[in-house]
């Protein structure tokens, strides 16, 4: 690695991992969203929200429809804090528009700034993806042995979680990414849920989350609801399901729990490991390793009107 190397990150999975490589001082300017490390909090912060504030969970799904059918952005990048970075390279993400500034927006503006700054697109949708950007960060920055021994770290958890749930009953789990309207959870989580010891009733291995309706969601026969919204915390998404509740009350699922999708579902860093500890201690919490003290799931306990 060129330790002079100046990196901006776009999103905030590629600063978590920036970060995992022990990149702290090479990480110039990142999001907005970038929240993690808490070092990361103190980078100077080049994008903005393009939504107005204070928006409810359908209001913000409404928003988010209106601006990607008319080719608008979700966020906004400042072309001239950009510049002022002075990156020799931008790690961003072209996978989804929510998520992130367009790529073919920073890939347009990065060969406008001198030098030239390499971009590079990290666009997992399945687990294994997720260690090949790692191993691909690594090499773009001269970090080979040490992505090498997160990906081994990574699959020691990984394998530890396997033997743990082996031979266990599955449990049949509903992820629901958003609630109003109903988001099936897809890309890697279907398959952490397997990892887990779980049968995912509606999601599908790799492929993009997607839109469902209550009666179908009902029908699966789900024995637990995860509520995983994109973006939210712990708190908010329990906030969020008890806003829901007649709808989750009508899956008749046996037990439903809360997660922070920002830290262990929504974004494929590597955190994603302790999202799949926290899975795996909710669906087999005797068998399964105990998962990091920060990673919970929140009950949901919801009021029923006698009827």
């Amino acid at each position: 690695m060129v330790t002079s190397m100046r990196i901006v990150s776009l999103v905030p999975h590629a600063t978590e991992l920036l970060f995992a490589l022990g990149l702290d001082e090479n990480v110039v300017a990142v999001t907005h969203e970038c929240d993690y490390p808490a070092a990361a909090r103190k980078r100077v912060r080049i994008t903005r929200d393009a939504l107005p504030a204070g928006l409810c969970a359908g209001e913000i799904d409404a928003a988010v429809r209106e601006r990607t059918l008319a080719g608008q952005a979700i966020y906004e990048l400042d072309r001239d804090a950009l510049a002022a970075a002075r990156p020799d390279l931008i790690v961003t993400q072209a996978l989804c528009p929510v998520c992130a500034v367009s790529y073919d927006d920073v890939a347009s503006i990065a060969r406008e700034l001198p030098g030239r700054p390499r971009v590079i697109a990290l666009d997992p949708t399945t687990l294994p993806d997720t260690q090949a950007d790692v191993r691909a960060v690594a090499a773009a920055t001269g970090r080979e042995a040490q992505g090498e021994r997160l990906v081994a770290r990574t699959a020691r958890r990984v394998e530890r979680v396997r033997r743990a749930v082996a031979g266990l009953q599955r449990v049949r789990v509903l992820a629901l990414e958003w609630l109003e309207p109903p988001f099936v959870a897809g890309h890697w989580t279907p398959q952490m849920i397997e990892l887990a010891g779980g049968e995912d009733v509606a999601g599908r291995p790799g492929e993009p989350s997607r839109t469902g309706d209550w009666t179908t969601l009902a029908d699966a026969c789900a024995d637990v609801a995860i509520v995983m919204p994109c973006g939210y915390d712990a708190p908010r998404a329990h906030a969020q399901a008890l806003a829901h509740g007649d709808a989750l009350g009508r899956l008749s699922v046996q037990r439903i729990v809360a997660v922070d999708a920002s830290a262990y579902f929504s974004r494929p860093g590597p955190r994603l490991i302790d999202g799949l500890e926290l899975l795996a201690h909710i669906l087999h919490r005797d068998a399964a390793p105990a998962p990091p003290p920060e990673a919970r799931a929140l009950d949901v306990e919801l009021v029923t009107t006698p009827g």
